[in-house]
This record gives C-alpha cells, sequence and structure tokens, in this order.
C-alpha cells in the first residue's frame, strides 16, 4: 500500500532551527522541498548564508575514523559534550599532524640516500677507497658510464693509445659504469678519446667512504633505520588514535548528525517581520508520523506546523513511501524496476508478489527443488536481507505445492502420487482441436482472467485519478472490458459444449465495446465538457482508429497466447528432468547419484532463471502495462539518521 502523505509548513525563531532539527526532525522522516522554490507566494523570503561550522571537524573526525583499525566494533563514549569533542579532534589533530610531519622528514631523508645508492651502485665492483680516490692530487680520475658498442671499439682499437686506465664496474643491456685513471699531464688527451666514445661522465661528491660496496651498504643501513623509525611513527599513531576510539567515534557519530541538521538551512528560507526573523521549513511527512510530530511538539511554544491541505497551493504530487507486509516486501523490488506509483494510483506490490509466485510455481512445480530455493533463498534474505532472495524463497513454497500438484521430486514422479495431474502425459479433448496438453488450455484460461483482472485494476486507477475516458472508453477500460470478456466468455461456452449467444446478442457485445474505443477522443470530450475540435480530418480519423482496433484486437490474442509459456514452461521442467534421470540411469532402478545431483542443481539454477525472467516478463508486459504508469517519485528522508531507520 502507498503511504499517505501530508505537506507540511513548520516556521519558528531564526536562532531556534538547529534545536528543531536537532530534538524533532531527526527522530521522524521528512522529505524537505526548497521553501524558496515551493513558497513562491510569500514575500521577504531569503536564504540562509551560514558556512556550516562542523564540517571541518566532521571531516577530520572521518579521517581518524577511517584509520581505526575495526571502528564499527568500537563503543562510542557518549558523554563528549559539544566543546569537548571539538577539543577532542583539534587535539587529535595536532597529536596526529606532528607524527605525520616527522614521517615526512624521515621519508625525504630516505628519498635523498636512495638517490645517492643510485649513483654509487654501479660501482659497486671497484676495489678502492673513495675517499681516497676522490681526493688524489697526482692522478685524475672520471666516474662514469660508456655504451657497451663503445666499450668494445674502445677495447679492440684504442687500448694501446690510451694514455689511461679504465677499471670496469657493473654493466647492464645498454652501459658499461666503471672509471679510467689517467696522469694530469695527459687528462685533456685522454678526456677528448673519451668524449669521443660517448662517454657520460658521473660526478661523486666526497661524501662517500670506504669502497663504493661498503659506501652502499652503509646508505642502505640507513635507509632501514629510517624505515623503522618511520614504522615506529606509524605505531606511535595507531596506539594514539585506537586509544582515543570510543571518543572519536561517538564525536564523527554526532558531528555528522548536526552537520546534517545544520545542512537543513540549504532547504530552509528566512523571513523578517516586523524586526523578528523566522525560520521556514516545507515539505513532506507521513500522516502517521505526522500525527506523532504533533503530539511531540504540543507543549512548544516556539515551533509552528500548518498542514496544507489544499494541493493547489504548491508544486508536484506528493512523493511515494510504499509499506507492505514482510512477505510481500521484497517484491518492491520489481515494482520499483518499472516506476514507483503515484500518489493517486494502486500499489501492484501484492498482486506482483502473489501473480509472480504463483506463475513461477506453476512453471517450475517440483517438491525437492522448490524447498531448495525455499531455504537457500530464505537464509539469504535473513541474513543479507537481499530483495532477491526473499522473492526466491516465496517463489519455492508456490514451487514446492505445484511440485506436490505435479507429483514431482527432484525429477522422480514415482515417489509421490500427482495431487492433479503430469504436466507431460495429461491432454484434453477440444473442439476443432482435438488433443491438447491440459497445461497449455489452463494457461491460455489463466492468462484470460489475468488479463480481466488487468483491466479491472485499470479502470479503478482511471477512476481514481478522474480520468473519465480511460476508464469508460480505452482498450483497458470498460468498453475494452466488455469486448474481452464476450470472447472469453464465447470460447468457454462453446468449447465446453454449451450454446453461444445469437448473432445479434455477439454483434452488440463485440460492436458496441469496439465503437466506443474507437470514438474514445470525441466521447471523451463529450462527457468532460471540452469544446476542442478533431486534430485531422473525420476520414483520417476513421482510418486511423481502424488500423489501431486491428492492432488492439491483435494484441488481445497475442497477450492471451503468451500465457501459453507457463504451460510449456511446466512441461519443459518435467521433460528435462527425465532427460537428467535417463542420463543417472534411473530407469534401471540403480541411478548415479552424482549425475542426479548435479543435473538437479543445473536445472534449479539455469531453468530457474530462465522461469524468473519469463515471468517478470509477464508481469511487465501483459499485466503492468494494461492498468499501471508508474510515474511516482520515490520518498526520501532529508537526514542520514532517518535513512538508516529504513534499512533496519
Amino acid at each position: 500500500m502507498i503511504v499517505k502523505m501530508k505537506f507540511i509548513n513548520i516556521s519558528g525563531p531564526r536562532d531556534d532551527i538547529d534545536r528543531v532539527t536537532d530534538l524533532y526532525l531527526s527522530k521522524y522522516e521528512i522529505q524537505l522541498e526548497s521553501a524558496l522554490s515551493e513558497l513562491k507566494t510569500v514575500d521577504n523570503l531569503r536564504p540562509f548564508m551560514e558556512i556550516n561550522p562542523y564540517r571541518e571537524a566532521l571531516a577530520q573526525a572521518e579521517q581518524f575514523t577511517a584509520l581505526l583499525e575495526d571502528p564499527e566494533q568500537v563503543t562510542p563514549d557518549t558523554d563528549l559534550g559539544l566543546d569537548g569533542m571539538f577539543e577532542l579532534i583539534r587535539n587529535t589533530s595536532t597529536d596526529y599532524q606532528s607524527l605525520q610531519e616527522k614521517k615526512e622528514k624521515l621519508k625525504k631523508k630516505i628519498e635523498e640516500l636512495r638517490s645517492r645508492q643510485l649513483v654509487i651502485a654501479p660501482f659497486r665492483p671497484l676495489d678502492c677507497n673513495l675517499s681516497e680516490v676522490l681526493n688524489y692530487k697526482y692522478i685524475a680520475y672520471r666516474f662514469g658510464k660508456i655504451a657497451v658498442e663503445y666499450y668494445y671499439k674502445m677495447q679492440k682499437y684504442l687500448m694501446e693509445d690510451l694514455e689511461s686506465i679504465f677499471v670496469e664496474g657493473e654493466r647492464d643491456e645498454s652501459y658499461v659504469y666503471g672509471a679510467y685513471f689517467v696522469s694530469p699531464r695527459d687528462a685533456q688527451k685522454s678526456d677528448a678519446i673519451f668524449r669521443s666514445l660517448h662517454f657520460e661522465r658521473i660526478m661523486l661528491t666526497d661524501s662517500y667512504e670506504g669502497t663504493p660496496a661498503d659506501a652502499y651498504h652503509k646508505l642502505q643501513r640507513e635507509v632501514n633505520k629510517n624505515l623503522n623509525q618511520i614504522e615506529e611513527l606509524d605505531k606511535e599513531a595507531a596506539q594514539l588514535l585506537a586509544a582515543r576510539a570510543p571518543q572519536i567515534v561517538a564525536a564523527k557519530k554526532r558531528l555528522e548528525e548536526l552537520s546534517n541538521n545544520f545542512d537543513v538551512r540549504k532547504m530552509a528560507a528566512r523571513m523578517e517581520d516586523n524586526q523578528e526573523d523566522y525560520y521556514i521549513l516545507c515539505g513532506w511527512m507521513s500522516e502517521g508520523d505526522l500525527e506523532k510530530f504533533q503530539a511531540d511538539i504540543e507543549h512548544d511554544d516556539k515551533i509552528f506546523v500548518v498542514v496544507v491541505d489544499d494541493r493547489e497551493t504548491h508544486f508536484g504530487a506528493p512523493p511515494t513511501k510504499l509499506k507492505n507486509p514482510k512477505v510481500f516486501k521484497p517484491f518492491e523490488m520489481y515494482v520499483q524496476m518499472y516506476g514507483l506509483p503515484a500518489h493517486n494510483e494502486m500499489d501492484p506490490t501484492v498482486f506482483v508478489g502473489l501473480t509472480y509466485s504463483f506463475i513461477f510455481g506453476a512453471m517450475f512445480g517440483d517438491v525437492g527443488q522448490g524447498l531448495l530455493l525455499l531455504i537457500g533463498g530464505g537464509l539469504l534474505y535473513y541474513f543479507k536481507r537481499i530483495p532477491l532472495a526473499g522473492i526466491v524463497a516465496t517463489a519455492g513454497i508456490f514451487s514446492t505445492i505445484f511440485g506436490f500438484m505435479f507429483g514431482s521430486i527432484f525429477g522422480f514422479e514415482d515417489i509421490i502420487d500427482a495431487v492433479w495431474l503430469r504436466p507431460i502425459e495429461h491432454m484434453t479433448m477440444l473442439p476443432f482441436v482435438g488433443k491438447l496438453n491440459t497445461v497449455f488450455v489452463v494457461a491460455v484460461a489463466f492468462g484470460m482472467g489475468i488479463i480481466i483482472l488487468a483491466m479491472i485494476l485499470h479502470i479503478i486507477n482511471a477512476f481514481r485519478c478522474h480520468d473519465l475516458g480511460d476508464a469508460w472508453f480505452d482498450v483497458n477500460g470498460v468498453a475494452g472490458l466488455v469486448f474481452y470478456a464476450s470472447i472469453v466468455a464465447t470460447i468457454v461456452l462453446f468449447m465446453t459444449g454449451h450454446k453461444t449467444p445469437g448473432g445479434i446478442v455477439l454483434a452488440v457485445m463485440f460492436g458496441v465495446p469496439l465503437l466506443l474505443i474507437l470514438f474514445k477522443e470525441p466521447l471523451t470530450k463529450k462527457i468532460e465538457k471540452r469544446a476542442e475540435g478533431m486534430e485531422e480530418s473525420k476520414a483520417m480519423f476513421l482510418v486511423q482508429g481502424f488500423f489501431e482496433l486491428f492492432e488492439t484486437m491483435l494484441s488481445y490474442f497475442s497477450n492471451t497466447l503468451s500465457f501459453v509459456r507457463i504451460g510449456a514452461f511446466a512441461v519443459s521442467h518435467a521433460a528435462m528432468m527425465e532427460v537428467v534421470l535417463m542420463l543417472a540411469g534411473a530407469e534401471k532402478g540403480n541411478p548415479n547419484w552424482i549425475v542426479v545431483v548435479l543435473g538437479n542443481l543445473f536445472v534449479c539454477g539455469m531453468e530457474g532463471l530462465i522461469v524468473g525472467i519469463q515471468v517478470l516478463r509477464l508481469e511487465y508486459y501483459e499485466m503492468f502495462s494494461r492498468f499501471y504508469k508508474g510515474s511516482g517519485r520515490a520518498f526520501d528522508p532529508y537526514t542520514k539518521t532517518n535513512k538508516k531507520k529504513n534499512t533496519h
């Protein structure tokens, strides 16, 4: 069912808005609308221009909460006042930031050490004391790298002409690293030769001590030392937050509430009257919550509430909030997928729950597999609250019922007797048709009944919306209902061997409704006393109407035949299980139980999915399209506190 909504205006002294929001509005579900937009006829309205004072502290509290190991398991400390919360966040931020600054300094130092490591790393094979080499007075030295191909050329052609010594370090695919040593007298000549070989010099500072390998390992030890200090700082920060976790979690929760309450100002308006400053809030609230709210503020002289009954004074239709019995609650998902009902439309949730489960059970009738769906879906819905799991569980109940009707348990049809019939075996003799599978006949008859029921629902919805044209002359209105019901009655009388009405009666039963459908537009204008003329010529109107009537009659036929799939899937399910049992060798009396189990799981999963989709198709295309528009908008309570209530 759809919860009835009321539009209310709330006002009071401007500086009292936080108290009202925190004390009252946070306890009830209210969808706030922009007061500036809704109350355009009210003079002297202005927006609130205040900055949220809780947002910065809330952001820091959320940051600290996210750093806690398991904040969901922390019991909040509710003894903190508002000043205490701000002081807690401020002190925690200062202490935590101090640790982070130390950590950043260590990180920069590590980066510097690693950059020095990268410089010295290629020269680790050199067996020399760097502090001595870098201070040579009578020997010139050059550290650097040379491309591999030029290094080979140097060794082959120039080594005898070089008056220097090249000591090789590490090498990779592209370069050979090393250093050459030469007397200062020959340094200029050697430099020129090495430059011609594209030797790239690498400058080493005198900060390195010992051999290159010793210098590299010393730097690594310093890196590890700084990494250990960072690890200690992380532990210290974690201990700092853990010690204050109850206060931080409580502060985050409360600041979140206060911040959301303060943001109510975005939807509010200010009004100055006789030097007094007022706030105005407006929005939608359910009748039940409104009664409790009014009782709650009965003795509060600072808050004034006006219930607006005349919908013409505000914009937009009421939002939709659904409230259904728990067993049908999961089926709201299917309704929301199609579109929520408008406030003056019927809620089809119960209709969907009953028809979907019944049709699913008829198409998937098996005691064993139905119980699997019931147990599996029920457990998943109980622990995870997944709507689809609740739908599967409900469908499993009807699958079990139809399993008894068909006498099938995990595909075995010799364990229990069929209460009704075996889908594959039972046939019905029909005039001019001959033998036809009984479940096909019953499926079509059931479809006729469902289509008639959908038409009745359409008529009810049309009258509720005061749409007389749709109610009386639509293809799903009274005219369409009389036409289709007349066809159904005639077919039933003929198939059961009874006399059908005479030709004149049939002409009236079929002809008059079709004429009413054809002239729906002018008849609607007539009864609504509208004087608009026809947009197209009379001839074009009749031609267009004729083809639309022809399409309507085809749709009646095709929509009715769509329900044959119910019987088809009931037969195919039994046939698939016969194949599984045949593969398992059940006919010989000693089946392969592994094949039986895997076959049942496969059929249960694959066919269950297909059947579920086919039933949903029937719901949307053969039923919803006849009576349901789904043009409503969801009821969206403003505060997060209220949204959390809805999830429990």
